[in-house]
């Protein structure tokens, strides 16, 4: 029998891992300790920015807002499988996955005001970004015309053997649009590397899923097209992770795209222009913000691994305060686009008559007269 130690032995301290516990590959789809906190800390940074913007809407700064809250895993976890080189043909509701590739948050707020701060000259609504240096293309308030252009620019990639895909988003009132129809068709038809990404948050504004559509799914729509269509659990960060890699790495590979359906809800408004309590059960809603909420969920996994604690939520939820404060402040200060800016991105080089029109517009203002 093994002698006990003495009651005054002084106890040996358990040395500390000098790195967080590595997580399970096959669970965790090979991503790192690092890879998952970083996707936490990028939900968390997404409800902050749209509760800011959302507050910014209600004090009249802003003159529209179209939050993602409660979906935030279908949006970093589509996001975070896409490489750098991919193109990203959002909906309303991707504004996460621009910040996730690296969109300035002074840009994303600029966008919002539509002032000089904004690479699009605030010619877009708010929540249309678009840039260029994070392959994140403009969309249209016009439901799905975005599917076929990010086709297009799939099957261009083919052309030129290029391994970048394209993402399509789109929410389930998409799926009634023309476009959309067009789209699956000339994928399936040339196999464009292309991942189409429905977030179903089950209202398109007020007209339920159950009113757009007579298929058992989304997904199932695929079939249809000659590709694979398959349905995951939206506000499971991992779950939606795992579904597009697989569907970027087919496209990639030459087998063609695949429609992704990720099951999700829409907790909050359409929009800042919509009342949800008008068309649905909001005890629903209820049921969703508590027990479904998807940053929940995947903090209770992070704190599960050993990966995060209450002082990283506490720190993590401080710092973007105080980030999307002064981007704000910053981005708030900055004056409306000069009106010449109407004469650019029309023709890549501006014809006679444009540039005859812009010099009479800037000599009339240098002459104090109204444009």
């Amino acid at each position: 029998m093994a002698r006990p130690a003495s009651a005054g032995a002084p106890k040996k301290k358990k040395k500390l891992a000098a790195t967080a516990p590595l997580p399970d590959p096959a669970r965790f789809h090979g991503l790192s300790g690092d890879d998952l906190r970083r996707l936490y800390r990028a939900m968390l940074r997404v409800r902050a920015v749209d509760e800011r913007m959302m507050t910014l809407q209600r004090q009249g700064r802003i003159g529209f807002y179209g939050a993602a809250t409660g979906q935030e895993a279908a949006v970093i976890g589509s996001g975070a499988a896409l490489r750098g080189g991919d193109w990203v043909f959002p909906a309303l509701r991707e504004g996460g996955v621009a910040l996730l590739r690296g969109y300035s948050l002074d840009r994303y707020v600029a966008q919002c005001f539509g002032n000089s701060g904004d690479v699009t000259k605030g010619r877009q609504m708010p929540s249309h970004y678009a840039d260029a240096s994070v392959r994140f293309v403009s969309w249209s308030s016009c439901i799905g015309t975005q599917l076929p252009h990010a086709v297009g620019m799939a099957a261009a990639a083919r052309i030129k053997k290029s391994s970048d895909i394209a993402i399509a988003y789109m929410g389930d009132g998409a799926t009634s649009e023309g476009d959309f129809h067009v789209a699956m068709n000339f994928a399936g038809a040339w196999k464009a590397p292309v991942v189409f990404f429905c977030q179903n948050n089950q209202f398109a504004i007020s007209v339920p899923v159950s009113r757009q559509t007579a298929s058992e799914t989304i997904a199932v729509k695929a079939k249809a097209y000659g590709f694979p269509g398959v349905r995951v659990d939206g506000n499971d960060l991992l779950a939606v992770y795992a579904a597009t890699k697989e569907a970027a790495d087919r496209a990639r590979n030459g087998l063609g795209p695949t429609l992704v359906e990720a099951l999700t809800y829409r907790i909050g408004a359409h929009s800042s222009s919509d009342d949800p309590s008008r068309y649905r059960d909001e005890t629903v809603t209820s049921e969703w913000k508590t027990k479904r909420d998807p940053i929940a969920r995947f903090r209770e996994t992070l704190k599960g691994e050993g990966l995060w604690s209450e002082a990283d939520e506490r720190a993590a939820r401080t710092e973007y305060e105080s980030e999307i404060a002064a981007a704000v402040e910053r981005v708030e200060k900055l004056p409306p686009p000069e009106p010449e800016t109407l004469f650019d991105d029309v023709f890549a080089e501006i014809p006679w008559h444009l540039a005859s029109q812009k010099e009479n517009d800037l000599a009339s203002r240098r002459n104090g007269h109204a444009s």
